[in-house]
C-alpha cells in the first residue's frame, strides 16, 4: 500500500514539475521576444508616456515611470488571471 501511495504522489509531483517547466520555458520565450522588440526599437515609446516623471539637473537624473508601471501591472494582472482560470 505504501508503494501505491508513493506512486500517486510521485505522478502528481511529475505533473507539477512539467507544468513548472512549461511555465519557465514560456517566460523565457516571452523575455527573449521582449528583448528583441526593445533592441529593434519597437518599445522606444515605453518610459516616455504621459505621467512618467523625468527630471534632469546638471549633476543628476531622476526618472519615475509611473504610467509605464501601471500599464505593466494591468497587463500582468490580466495575464495571471487568465492563466489561473485556465487551471
Amino acid at each position: 500500500m505504501a508503494g501505491a501511495k508513493r506512486g500517486v504522489a510521485g505522478s502528481s509531483l511529475e505533473a507539477m514539475d512539467r507544468s513548472i517547466g512549461t511555465l519557465l520555458i514560456a517566460v523565457g520565450i516571452v523575455a527573449i521576444l521582449v528583448g528583441v522588440a526593445a533592441n529593434l526599437g519597437w518599445l522606444a515609446w515605453f518610459g516616455r508616456l504621459p505621467g512618467d516623471i523625468r527630471h534632469e539637473g546638471e549633476n543628476s537624473r531622476v526618472f519615475i515611470p509611473i504610467t509605464s508601471m501601471v500599464i505593466i501591472s494591468i497587463v500582468l494582472t490580466v495575464l495571471v488571471n487568465l492563466f489561473a482560470r485556465g487551471r
